[in-house]
């Protein structure tokens, strides 16, 4: 809102109010600098509902205030309003930064900035000999540092965030109080005599602190021990990546299995070698979020930098830079004796827990990983897990969404009132919204361990208090069994949670990233390994006509029986001999998923497969994945969520590209009575065994059954196109992480003249689950009715 324009000679006082992403960015000291530009008096403070100032002096210097309060806003900031009135002018002089305010409307609608790596101002007085703050592991200014982790409560001010309690020193508070110092009111501000203290802890030996408990550290990652390193969000559990003894030892103590570790490297000089490196990827790397972004191995990288083991049989590596001033030390300053340039640096827990974060846990939690634990007193708020990233066609594709981007606020398309949605059970993720705001969480894990839960609670207290939504309609997944749908239950103060189908939920969370208001539906393509299906089956190969009220589901993947649940899961053999089944292929033993079988497993499954024990009907594309991944001789048992068709999407790359559409495996696709289309994989099954059987290596077949499916999605969109007149096509659902498919189906469907919706701000996998729900339960609690989408084509 704008208020009018004054006399040129007019000397006036506005109370002008901001809102969005304005604490913790250095907004306050850029008030105080602008408002001195301009020549003006009067005040700024922060309050609960973000930066509120009054400003007095000419008109004209006024109306510029006004102005450039938003378009000069400091580089981490995002305005998201500014409301100004007209007030009595007092006639007295200067400017000052007064004590915050808890905000006249007492709601929590100032944003806080995610935590952001260390800045290069502030690592190059950690690189400088003569600077007061030189190898502090703690350094930071109102343009880097930790923020949503250690704050506790609002407003924005250090006696509400874990800093509090470290009380400054003369000259850190004489820094925080000049307005020209870079570190003007920035509230993690410290340095080595006031801030936060750095200690190593090794079993049977003294403690050490300071530059001795780093040295040492060094020390033990080069001679090849794993080491507790606590971070901002979280422990982290390190060893050097190129030793691949370390490597061996911090998976096997983890119980990892074949999983890939991540790195952190010193610099992008030290990966360049090893991996291939665009434009977007160099962004993603060296920006404020400092994701770790998935990269494609280089051909012909040198071997020995990073060990075989960090990430066996898989075609990418999982990289991040250094984003806190403890990282850059641990690998070295220049100048510094040489020791690990890349490390493996992976979250410190045990398989299936949530991220460490209290220290006295992680001295318990952690103690059968780890030889010792580089730690800090500075507590932690909330777990963070680092975010993952890949980059598809040269655009980001969010695998996890955490530190760096967490509570950063996802724009809705269309308001809404309070709500809280509580995400799945996988990839846990939770969301608050108000308005047209979203507030996702951070990784949270999967549901099913005490800890985890646990986490999910205090996560959720602590999102609320900092954005301030009360009162908010509980939704959840259709799911009965969901532990994530009894935690909505709790927040809903009695009344039932709004339940939302999880393929609806999908496309939902693609819409709305996308700024589709929902006044026409589009054509979703869900494809996952789980999801509750309305009529009690295992959907996850689904085509949808969806909008925010409702679905119809017009095609979807053959249901075959999936045997024995998550058995069929961890062992993909079994979900390929079903399939092989359902085809009407037999069991021969010179197919390797009937060689991978036990003889024993073998004549058990063939009577569940028989009596139909145990044996729920899926139409997942996500299981169809691990039975084509074992067909192949590819992955017969999977270590880790996905691990199959991770690795057959491996395959397939290494085989190289294709674009024909005669290269692929057909699925046979038929018309139902009632208009339902079923896609049936016995053609790609039949042909996969006949190409095996003509000798074709396991990547053919991989790269045949990826073209073939991407065929089989361009067909599909164009018939619920003819039928429905619909030209948006969604793709979602965590089989769209695998780069290879996405890529494939998104040029082909825009070479069929289709808009295609693809993710970009939140995973298509269930870590964006709760963005969907929210908007359907929006939809829900307005009064309108949800259920079947009520579209139909203008033509009928």
């Amino acid at each position: 809102m704008t208020g009018p324009a004054a006399a040129p000679g007019d000397v006036l006082r506005r109370r002008v109010a901001v809102q969005g992403l304005v604490q913790g960015v250095g907004f306050r000291p850029f008030v105080f600098a602008l408002a001195a530009e301009l020549g003006l008096s009067g005040h700024v403070t922060n309050t609960g509902d973000g930066v509120l100032a009054e400003v007095e002096g000419a008109a004209a210097a006024v109306d510029a205030f006004c102005l450039r309060v938003a378009a000069d806003a400091p580089p981490l900031a995002d305005v998201v309003a500014v409301r100004q009135e007209s007030v009595r002018a007092t006639g007295a002089r200067g400017f000052a930064i007064v004590p915050s305010s808890r905000g006249r409307a007492g709601r929590g609608l100032t944003l806080i900035p995610p935590d952001t790596a260390t800045c290069d101002a502030c690592l190059a007085e950690l690189r400088d000999p003569a600077d007061r703050r030189h190898r502090h592991p703690f350094i930071t200014c109102t343009d880097c540092g930790p923020r949503f982790t250690i704050v506790t409560a609002l407003p924005y001010d250090r006696a509400h965030t874990t800093m509090a309690g470290f009380p400054m020193c003369r000259g850190c508070a004489r820094e925080y109080a000049d307005p020209a110092d870079r570190r003007f009111h920035a509230q993690p501000v410290s340095c080595h005599d006031c801030g936060p203290q750095l200690s190593l802890a090794v079993p049977g030996e003294p403690e050490r602190d300071g530059e001795a408990a780093l040295a040492q550290a060094r020390r033990m990652l080069a001679a090849g021990a794993v080491l507790a390193v606590k971070g901002i969000g979280g422990y982290h559990l390190a060893c050097d990546a190129s030793d691949a003894r370390a490597v061996a030892l911090l998976r096997r103590r983890k119980n990892r299995g074949d999983k890939p570790f991540a790195l952190m490297a010193r610099a992008l000089a030290d990966v360049e070698p090893l991996v291939c490196l665009g434009p977007e990827e160099r962004r993603l790397l060296t920006g404020p979020a400092r994701p770790v972004v998935l990269l494609r191995r280089r051909p012909g990288a040198p071997r020995g930098a990073v060990a075989e083991s960090v990430a066996p049989r898989s075609p990418d590596l999982g990289v991040m830079l250094p984003y806190t001033p403890l990282h850059h030390l641990l690998l070295g300053l220049d100048g510094d004796p040489d020791g690990p340039r890349v490390l493996v640096m992976t979250s410190g827990n045990l398989a299936g827990e949530p991220i460490v974060t209290d220290d006295a846990e992680a001295r318990e939690r952690l103690a059968p990983l780890v030889d010792g634990w580089l730690a800090h007193d500075r507590p932690i708020r909330v777990p963070c897990d680092d975010s993952v990233v890949r980059v598809v066609d040269g655009v980001p594709l969010p695998v996890r969404r955490s530190r760096g981007y967490v509570p950063a606020p996802v724009r809705l398309p269309v308001p809404v009132a309070p709500v809280f949605a509580a995400g799945g059970d996988l990839k846990n993720v939770f969301a608050l919204a108000e308005g047209d705001r979203a507030w996702l969480s951070g990784h949270i894990g999967d549901m099913d361990d005490l800890a985890t839960l646990r986490a999910f609670d205090r996560a959720v207290d602590h999102l609320t208090a900092v954005t301030g939504v009360t009162g908010a309609v509980a939704v959840a997944d259709r799911h009965p069994g969901y532990r994530s749908a009894r935690r909505a239950g709790r927040s809903a103060a009695g009344r039932p949670p709004v339940r939302v189908q999880h393929h609806h939920a999908h496309v939902s969370a693609a819409m709305a990233e996308n700024g589709l208001d929902g006044t026409r539906p589009v054509i979703g393509v869900a494809f996952d390994g789980t999801g509750y299906g309305d009529d009690g089956t295992v959907w996850g190969g689904e085509v949808l006509i969806a909008d925010y009220g409702g679905f119809l589901r017009f095609a979807h993947l053959e249901p075959v029986p999936l045997p024995g649940g998550d058995a069929a899961v961890v062992r993909p053999y079994r979900m390929a001999l079903s399939h092989l089944r359902a085809a009407g292929i037999p069991w021969t033993s010179d197919l390797p998923p009937v060689a991978a079988c036990p003889d024993d497993e073998l004549r058990v499954l063939e009577r569940q497969l028989a009596t139909g024990l145990h044996c729920v009907p899926t139409s997942s594309m996500g299981r169809l994945f691990d039975a084509v991944s074992s067909l192949a001789g590819v992955c017969h048992r999977a270590g880790y969520e996905a691990q199959a068709a991770i690795e057959l999407e491996a395959a397939a790359y290494a085989h190289g590209p294709y674009d024909s559409d005669g290269y692929g495996y057909g699925f046979a696709l038929r018309e139902e009575a009632g208009g339902r289309w079923v896609a049936g994989p016995a053609p790609v099954l039949a042909a996969a065994v006949a190409d095996l059987r003509s000798g074709a290596p396991p990547g053919r077949v991989a790269a045949r059954f990826h073209a073939g499916v991407a065929v089989a999605v361009r067909r599909l969109c164009g018939a619920a196109r003819d039928r429905h007149g619909l030209d948006t096509v969604a793709l979602t659902g965590g089989v769209f992480g695998n780069a290879l498919l996405l890529s494939a189906c998104a040029r082909g469907l825009a070479a069929d003249g289709f808009t295609v919706l693809r993710h970009r701000r939140v995973p298509p996998n269930d870590g964006g689950l709760a963005l969907g729900q929210l908007m359907v339960a929006a939809r829900a609690t307005a009064g309108e009715e949800t259920g079947v989408c009520a579209w139909r084509c203008p033509a009928e």
